[in-house]
């Protein structure tokens, strides 16, 4: 079986729309983001995650984005993630931009209508912010406001849909024009555990509504996600969407815990679990990273996997050694 990877052309998106231009560029100055230039070119591409602080300050965000700044291509800036309240998805954006990283906006759908979904959107590309991932969001029932009101106006699928018509149509959703049009590279979450028809099928209608780029969930066995992959690649959507699978190291046995029953979507095979619970609680940390390591080095040789993220939310210095140990050089 043959797959091949999904191809974005040097100032084009995989839609053939036209060439990006930064609002932060100078007249007549192109500039092509850097996760779109690599995944592009075709490299192997590596992004990480940072989940920006419980207060108003950008410093966390900003030291955070330092310590990744050569190693990775982007960085996703999450959105009130698990349902917890944290400075907004796109201060810390502009936070990554001011120390030199490129920012992933993620955006869900659980705090917004679709006034102010769009309103983010046109926002983030006028700030200079290139890349978007656009997700449903936990329940606020999961978070530390249970009792707030989910809006749920739209899902991710959805999002994708109308950020897609807002880019190449210039439109809202509406109907109203747009001038000018935002340029942004369009991503979505994808989990490749449970029944793999129904898993892709997911994977496919977000392709289908606009998705460039798919990080997913974490990825602990190798074999099963590649036969996953070899799925997607089957039904054509490699050619269509660069995929990304999701790596981190289990610091903890709390952690591991964690992933186990209170991460959907998750799936710690019997074999890593005994590992990592098979060492001193006070090297359980450094396993866990090489695991991480040795994870990345398996999937860096899967064909049509167009690279991976990093989940290594509250230990992000650690992702450049691990990606030293993975045998990826600091050339990101």
């Amino acid at each position: 079986m043959m797959m091949k990877t999904a191809r974005i052309s040097a100032g084009r998106g995989l839609s053939g729309k036209e060439q990006w231009v930064s609002s932060t560029s100078g007249a007549g100055e192109a500039a092509l983001p850097r996760l779109r230039q690599v995944l592009g070119a075709g490299r192997f591409a590596v992004t990480a995650e940072i989940s920006p602080p419980r207060g108003a300050d950008t410093g966390p965000v900003r030291r955070k984005a330092t310590l990744l700044r050569g190693w990775v291509d982007a960085v996703n800036i999450t959105d009130n993630a698990s349902a917890m309240v944290r400075l907004s998805s796109w201060a810390g954006s502009l936070a990554a931009l001011a120390a030199g990283v490129e920012p992933i906006m993620q955006l869900t759908c659980r705090d917004r209508n679709r006034i102010a979904l769009q309103s983010d959107l046109l926002s983030a590309a006028a700030m200079g912010i290139p890349n978007v991932l656009l997700m449903t969001g936990d329940h606020p029932r999961f978070g530390d406001h249970a009792d707030a009101t989910g809006v749920f106006d739209l899902d991710g699928t959805a999002l994708l849909r109308a950020a897609r018509a807002m880019r190449d149509e210039r439109k809202l959703m509406s109907g109203r024009p747009l001038d000018p049009a935002p340029r942004w590279l369009l991503g979505a979450v994808a989990s490749p555990a449970g029944p793999a028809a129904a898993s892709v099928a997911r994977l496919a209608a977000k392709v289908e509504a606009g998705a460039e780029f798919v990080q997913t969930q974490f990825v602990f066995d190798v074999p099963e996600f590649t036969a996953w992959l070899a799925r997607a690649g089957d039904l054509g959507l490699l050619e269509r969407c660069h995929i990304l699978a999701g790596v981190g190291p289990v610091s903890s046995l709390r952690a591991l815990s964690r992933l186990q029953d209170g991460l959907p979507g998750v799936v710690v095979p019997a074999g890593v679990e005994r590992r990592l619970r098979g060492v001193p609680a006070d090297k359980m940390a450094a396993e866990g990273r090489l695991l991480a390591a040795e994870t990345i080095a398996q999937l860096k040789e899967t064909p049509g996997l167009a690279g991976v993220h990093v989940m290594a939310i509250g230990d992000e210095g650690s992702i450049p050694g691990i990606l030293r140990q993975a045998g990826l050089a600091h050339a990101h």
